[in-house]
């Protein structure tokens, strides 16, 4: 599972302008974000817990422009609090998006 490279990229492209440094910074805080999230929706197991990681992913990727991460995340809002499966892909962007920092 590819991360959608484009919209997110030019996404940060358009917030940071001409500063590398900040490019930077951004794709970093966004990773870290994702990390956290997930890490909360992972260990989530009551209803409540979960929704608001999956909501809190979805608005991650609406910010960032990541259309494959507001669909995960949408996929965790039909699921029941711990589905692997979802947790699973979620964990595989994120990779994907650490591995495209180089890191």
């Amino acid at each position: 599972m590819a991360y959608d490279a484009a919209s997110f990229d030019a996404t940060l492209a358009a917030a940071a302008g001409n500063d590398p440094a900040l490019l930077t910074e951004l794709r970093a805080a966004f990773v870290e974000s994702l990390e956290h999230q997930v890490d909360l929706l992972r260990r989530s197991r009551c209803d409540g817990n979960w929704e608001v990681a999956a909501m809190r992913l979805r608005g991650l990727g609406a910010s960032f422009h990541s259309l494959e991460l507001q669909r995960l995340a949408e996929e965790a809002l039909d699921s029941a609090p711990g589905e692997p499966t979802v947790i699973r892909k979620l964990e595989r962007l994120r990779a994907d998006f650490t591995a495209s920092l180089g890191g």
